[in-house]
């Protein structure tokens, strides 16, 4: 474990992963993972959790052998999400985790683990171009509107770089800015049909590479924060 195992103070049975770090170990989306999804058994329990937590998403392990998973924001259930499951594959070290929307493949290259699965899975996002980094970067917050929002620009067009934010905008939840979301950016990645590298939020990393069968690898670092 690294030097960060410490900053959340979390209950017994909970990790706290930072998914998508930066190239120096620092920002990522903090993660909470329940290791025994069955002393949670009902939907309701879990939502009271994650709430509890406060991260953008918690994944409950239902079974760590089959990599059966169930994921959660403070305000509802999702089918797929990408950051939870970069860190789940990660911890649970397996090839395969399984959803309700379908089995999604996993790999470890380096410091990087990533996962494969299909863009329609993802929830909608509303994909909305700037004409520059320093544009999404000067974003003081949300813009005005309704729905979540993945606000991006190119660094470098020829490069496959690209500068965003996320803002989920969904009243209640807490969770004002997204520091690093793998649905969008496989969303954004299928759109412009080209593998990306994506620094979002404060400083985290994100890549993606979209394959001929229409699905996407997102890939990230993922680091230990904290273990209940």
């Amino acid at each position: 474990m690294n030097a960060l195992v410490n900053d959340y103070d979390v209950p017994r049975g909970i990790d706290v992963l930072r998914v998508f770090c930066g190239p120096d170990g620092r920002y990522g989306n903090a993660l909470g993972v329940v290791r025994d999804g069955s002393g949670h058994p009902d939907e309701a329990s879990r939502q009271r959790l994650t709430c509890q937590l406060g991260f953008s998403e918690t994944v409950f392990v239902d079974d760590p052998e089959r990599g059966r998973v169930d994921i959660h924001t403070p305000g509802l259930r999702l089918p797929f999400a990408g950051h939870p499951l970069v860190g789940a594959a990660w911890l649970l070290d397996l090839e395969i985790l399984e959803l309700a929307v379908g089995d999604v493949f996993a790999r470890q290259d380096g410091e990087f683990t990533w996962i494969t699965a299909r863009p329609e899975w993802a929830p909608p996002r509303t994909l909305q171009q700037y004409a520059s980094a320093a544009e999404v970067e000067a974003l003081p917050g949300p813009p005005p509107g309704e729905g979540w929002l993945y606000a991006w620009a190119w660094e470098d067009e020829a490069a496959g770089r690209v500068r965003a934010r996320a803002f989920p905008r969904r009243g209640g939840e807490g969770i004002v800015e997204d520091e690093a979301t793998g649905a969008a950016a496989m969303l954004l990645s299928a759109q412009l049909g080209r593998a990306l590298n994506i620094t979002q939020g404060r400083g985290s990393q994100i890549l993606t590479a979209p394959a001929p069968d229409g699905t996407v690898e997102v890939g990230g670092r993922v680091l230990m924060a904290a273990r209940g």
